[in-house]
């Protein structure tokens, strides 16, 4: 169990916690000269059973509360320190404030310095904070009077401290791992070292993690688990990590230390924001305050996604766009103080770190996030596959909500698409609208388009599925053909109904003009060429080729040009190949490498352009991924 202390500054936080532990927590010299708190400070404490208790002793001077967040974001139970003589003051509010935004339940009330007031002074101060306490997940915690000087009281604080350890439930240690750093510095023969509390999962020496947001790769040399020499550590625990693979100025407090799935840097995120009761102004569109996260803390801006201010006291919908990537993921705790960081203006739940920078606020986008707020993992998952219309990207969800078996707790009505880099979910009604719309699209196609057969697949997902995942349309495709609601010919998608066989006189004209083609494949002749060679109408050979594109026997580049589908794989061919050695197809290297005349190229390029194989960017012709041509070669 990891214990946080709280409170006023010179209310013997400190001195507590040297005797509850024999450890003096004050290592730097300023601290020990000013007889005040200025970093982080901690102690352990062996429990009956083995285990260890660890503390965390946080400074309490107003100017230092950025110190004391990057300590509150792991601490299990908090110990709030009020001295009898004083009473409750500003940090005491401050800090009492904090551990409650953060979602922090478990607690003790220590009532110190009561060896210099009298027992109805400690009566009337334990009162007062019992009234401050009300409303907050600590009110009624135990309280303890004690004097750290004479020893008065300390002994049933620390069985009392012994029997909440006993009994703290396990934390789970289901999720890969992740350690808030809150230290970092270099040991004479050992390197550097990283201390922090393990927020989830566990670890092992030898692991190999990654820095975030920085994603530089590190191994585990050596760990020590709460001040223990150990071969593993695991969630709930302080370790200390000796890294190889990178220096003390490479990591700082803020960062984290996880496993490597969970490196993503996150530059805006969606959460629920409350805004304390003492805020002094309503909280406006786009307003700058400092965001404390784990152990980091940073300049961000706050955009309210229902409505345009947010009241003292009241909470809502918020995008987070830190001035920087940040770690974070669902779930994660957070507070925010004003720009001068003179006061805490609220805290937050992290709901969502992959949020949209466009249609944040619409109806659809704010149902998502009320679903992303439901408690279990189950109904959780279970609602945002219901909203997600175009299907859920399960992978990306496992990573932030660092589930690694989040595919298992996918409900009955859904459909489960798995490919060897991509596991996507989608409810079965989803699947059947998006089904719908490819076959009315297609329908509404063949109406305006009757001499074409139809458009290729990543056309047809351009034209009317465009937000669809590819596997997942690829997959749709595949289920549609299987139930016979949709045909494929060649690259061509069509409905079952919808054919451009051609006439017993047209196959046989067809016959004597494939032979024309295919002379010079590369160089093929006009349309008026090829009527004039087999002494036939123009308006007829044209309308006849016309035909046999749609059949997928063709490709027309342009007005009356023809290729062959042998002709079009070289290119496609060519094309791609340039794609490999040159990051794209140019005029003058797609001229060098096919010998045709300048025009020609630009001609044949601008036609990759329009069916998809390319996309245009400046004056290169990039391969698109989504491509059948670009994906195999089945004109070859």
């Amino acid at each position: 169990m990891i214990i946080g202390t709280a409170g006023h500054i010179d209310h013997g936080k400190t001195a507590l916690v040297r005797a509850l532990t024999g450890v003096e927590t004050d290592r730097l010299k300023e601290e020990k000269t000013r007889g005040i708190s200025i970093e982080l400070g901690y102690a352990y404490q062996d429990l009956p059973n083995g285990d260890v208790l660890g503390f965390i002793d946080v400074p309490g001077h107003e100017r230092l509360i950025h110190t004391m967040l990057a300590g509150a974001g792991g601490i299990d139970f908090l110990l709030l320190v009020v001295a009898a003589d004083d009473g409750v003051m500003p940090q005491t509010r401050e800090h009492l404030g904090i551990v409650d935004l953060l979602g922090i339940e478990r607690g003790a009330l220590a009532l110190t310095k009561i060896d210099r007031v009298d027992p109805a002074r400690v009566d009337a101060v334990a009162a007062d904070v019992g009234a401050l306490l009300s409303g907050t997940a600590l009110a009624g915690i135990p309280v303890f009077p004690l004097s750290a000087q004479t020893g008065d009281g300390v002994e049933a604080l620390r069985a009392h401290l012994f029997d909440a350890a006993m009994t703290l439930p396990e934390r789970d240690t289901d999720g890969d791992f992740r350690l808030a750093v809150d230290r970092s510095f270099t040991l004479q023969g050992a390197g550097t070292v990283v201390t922090g509390t393990v927020f989830s999962g566990s670890v092992e020496v030898g692991a190999t993690l990654t820095v975030c947001p920085g994603g530089r790769r590190v191994r585990v040399r050596g760990l020590h688990a709460q001040n223990r020499p150990a071969q593993a550590g695991r969630a709930g625990q302080r370790c200390a990590l000796n890294l190889a693979g990178t220096d003390k100025t490479a990591v700082a407090r803020g960062d984290w230390i996880v496993a490597e799935r969970l490196c993503v840097p996150v530059d805006r995120l969606d959460a629920r924001v409350w805004l304390s009761a003492q805020a002094p102004q309503p909280l406006r569109q786009w307003a700058p305050v400092h965001l404390h996260l784990g152990a980091a803390r940073g300049m961000a801006r706050l955009v309210l996604l229902e409505g345009d201010s947010l009241a003292p006291g009241a909470s809502a919908l918020v995008q987070v766009v830190p001035d920087r990537p940040i770690g974070a993921l669902y779930g994660d705790r957070f507070v925010i103080r004003d720009v001068e960081a003179r006061y805490t203006l609220g805290g937050g739940r992290v709901l969502d770190i992959f949020a949209p920078t466009r249609k944040r606020r619409t109806p659809e986008r704010l149902a998502m996030l009320a679903v992303l707020e439901t408690p279990s993992v189950a109904g959780r998952l279970a609602g945002v596959i219901d909203l997600a219309a175009w299907g859920l990207d399960l992978q990306q969800l496992a990573v932030a909500w660092n589930r690694p078996r989040l595919g298992n707790e996918l409900p009955g009505d859904c459909r489960r698409i798995q490919t060897a880099r991509h596991d996507y979910a989608v409810a079965e009604s989803a699947w059947q609208g998006v089904g719908r719309r490819l076959t009315e699209g297609l329908a509404v196609y063949h109406e305006r388009a009757p001499e074409e057969l139809g458009p290729d697949a990543a056309r047809a997902r351009r034209m009317w599925l465009p937000k669809s995942p590819l596997p997942l349309f690829d997959a749709l495709v595949d289920d549609l053909i299987g139930r016979a609601a949709v045909k494929r010919t060649g690259a061509w998608l069509h409905l079952p109904g919808h054919d451009l066989s051609l006439s017993a006189a047209e196959q046989a004209v067809a016959e004597l003009i494939l032979p024309l083609l295919r002379a010079s494949p590369l160089e093929p002749p006009w349309v008026r060429d090829i009527a004039r060679e087999l002494d036939l109408d123009e308006t007829e050979v044209r309308a006849l080729l016309r035909r046999m594109a749609g059949q997928g026997q063709l490709f027309q580049i342009v007005r009356d040009l023809f290729f062959v589908p042998e002709a079009l794989a070289r290119l496609v061919a060519t094309v791609r190949e340039l794609e490999a050695e040159q990051g794209g197809a140019r005029a003058a290297s797609f001229r060098d490498r096919t010998g045709l005349g300048r025009k020609r190229c630009i001609q044949i390029l601008e036609y990759f352009d329009r069916v998809g194989l390319t996309r245009r960017v400046r004056d290169v012709h990039r391969l698109r991924a989504d491509s059948p041509l670009a994906r195999s070669a089945p004109l070859s």
